[in-house]
């Protein structure tokens, strides 16, 4: 027996952008619920648990970037920016807050579409539950919650943006992953904005490890080439 269709939330302040898409996606196969305003969107959050959601950055009563920032950190959903800030330095600091992704309007709702699937692929969807912790140097990461737990039971919280990068090491330890490869795993467009995004989130997750930014021990940085996770994993 099937589950309920992913929900995907929609916010963004112009009507006739929320129908569309809504519109899209419903035919898709997904459930939807839109909100024109980023303080409805939040209120209904205590009661929903969206798989992915849409946010433009232009709304009328929040920062469109610091609510960005803000479901990265503390929901379990991806994120994708729908923004008509089009400027390269935008894209990089939605990707750096934690966005999983930056659609430029106007868009065709075929590309919507085609991203939420993208995202949800990336074992979202029949998750794995063996696939769901891993321990490894004294550290466990739970991908069901997005969490990091150290030996002393300190729990930090990660972005899904940083546990998608993480989860990639984990799933190749001790292997050069490229810039490519994490492109080809991870989505999203190829180019300078990518990579500078990926670094964050790698010096990011280097941070929560508490390691030395000078010296790290587990996320090595091969220059011109790409990455290599050193640590001795155990899934399960």
């Amino acid at each position: 027996m099937t589950g309920p269709a992913p929900l995907v939330t929609i916010l963004d302040d112009e009507p006739q952008i929320r129908r569309m898409l809504a519109d899209a996606l419903t035919e898709a196969g997904f459930r939807t619920e839109s909100f024109g305003r980023a303080t409805e969107f939040e209120a209904a959050l205590s009661h929903m648990s969206p798989a992915i959601c849409l946010v433009d950055l232009g709304l009328p009563d929040r920062d469109g970037l610091a609510l960005v920032h803000r479901l990265a950190l503390e929901s379990g959903a991806a994120v994708i920016i729908v923004s008509g800030r089009a400027q390269v330095q935008d894209k990089v600091t939605g990707l750096e807050l934690g966005a999983d992704d930056y659609i430029i309007k106007p868009f065709d709702p075929a590309e919507v579409v085609a991203r939420v699937r993208a995202l949800l692929r990336r074992g979202r969807t029949a998750p794995d539950s063996r696939r769901n912790a891993a321990r490894f140097n004294g550290w466990t990461a739970h991908f069901d919650r997005y969490i990091l737990q150290a030996e002393d039971g300190e729990e930090v919280p990660l972005s899904h943006a940083e546990g998608e990068v993480l989860r990639l090491f984990l799933d190749s330890p001790k292997r050069l992953i490229t810039r490519n490869q994490m492109q080809e795993t991870l989505g999203g467009a190829a180019g300078e904005s990518f990579d500078r995004a990926m670094d964050v989130r790698v010096s990011r997750l280097r941070t929560k490890l508490r390691e030395d930014p000078r010296n790290p021990r587990l996320i090595k940085t091969i220059y011109g080439a790409g990455y290599i996770f050193l640590g001795d994993v155990t899934w399960g």
